[in-house]
């Protein structure tokens, strides 16, 4: 079974350390997503149609609301994953054309061949996270450094906007952004159907304009709204797990630990405990 050995969360978002041995759901993030081999089998992952290899060379490269799914090969030994999942906002303290990172086109490529110097970086981290998982303020600084170097080497940078002034924002249907922000603000979890009356839209045509605005269906958005919330709860409150469980719409524990498991890796329970190694 999939083991999280760390978990680190902040500012920037979410960086996990995953000893995978089973393979995720398909499924999207608003974040700029890296995943890197630390050690253990060669793997792959599904970007879009698209099977992109992970090993020491290759790292996976999924742009925001890129649907994705890691391919676990039951023939192979269990790889440990470097998982980033790195927020615009903060990237965008480092250059602001960067918040470009959580639209479409911001990486070239959904692969791209490891640096040296971005093998050292993913190395270092992951042993100052191993070695001291509450030096916060240090796993940042080298987060920082990694994350300069994954993008400088994996993403047409130098074409990004410089100013604020020189970004533009992306092409969104108004039904669809009216549709994605009452999901947003929804206090329980239904089906889509809801949200397509809301549209005034047939369904036919809520699921193609929903698709070609953000790339993903209705249904794995509202399963990564879902499963967001369901993270930070997991991460930040002391709710026992089973009003977790109703909260997000899953009246039986075993459901939600399923579904928990089959988009983070592991079961609610673990990722509570390991992110809180650094507390």
């Amino acid at each position: 079974m999939s083991t999280a050995l760390r978990i680190a969360h902040g500012a920037f978002g979410r960086v996990a350390l995953l000893d995978m041995d089973r393979s995720l759901v398909r499924h999207a993030h608003h974040h700029c997503h890296v995943l890197l081999k630390v050690e253990g089998a060669d793997t792959q992952f599904m970007v879009g149609d698209q099977v992109t290899p992970l090993t020491d060379t290759a790292a996976v490269l999924v742009d925001g609301w890129k649907p994705h799914a890691y391919v676990h090969d039951v023939n192979r030994p269990r790889t440990l994953i470097m998982a980033l999942y790195i927020e615009p906002e903060w990237l965008k303290e480092f250059r602001p054309g960067w918040a470009a990172s959580g639209a479409p086109g911001f990486f070239e490529r959904p692969s791209g061949e490891v640096s040296p110097r971005i093998r050292q970086l993913t190395l270092h981290l992951a042993a100052e996270m191993m070695a001291n998982p509450d030096a916060v303020r240090t796993h940042e600084q080298t987060l920082s450094d990694l994350m300069i170097a994954v993008i400088e080497r994996f993403t047409p940078w130098r074409s990004f906007p410089t100013s604020i002034r020189g970004m533009s924002a992306v092409s969104c249907d108004w039904r669809i952004r009216r549709a994605m922000d009452a999901m947003r603000g929804q206090d329980s979890y239904g089906g889509v159907d809801q949200f397509v009356k809301g549209a005034g839209l047939s369904r036919a045509q809520f699921f193609r304009l929903f698709e070609t605005s953000l790339g993903v269906s209705p249904k794995i958005y509202l399963n990564v709204v879902r499963m967001e919330r369901a993270l930070d709860a997991v991460m930040r409150e002391d709710t026992p797990l089973g009003e977790l469980s109703e909260r997000f719409g899953f009246p039986e524990p075993a459901h939600f630990t399923r579904f928990f498991r089959d988009h983070a890796g592991v079961s609610p329970r673990e990722f509570r405990n390991v992110s809180r190694l650094a507390g």
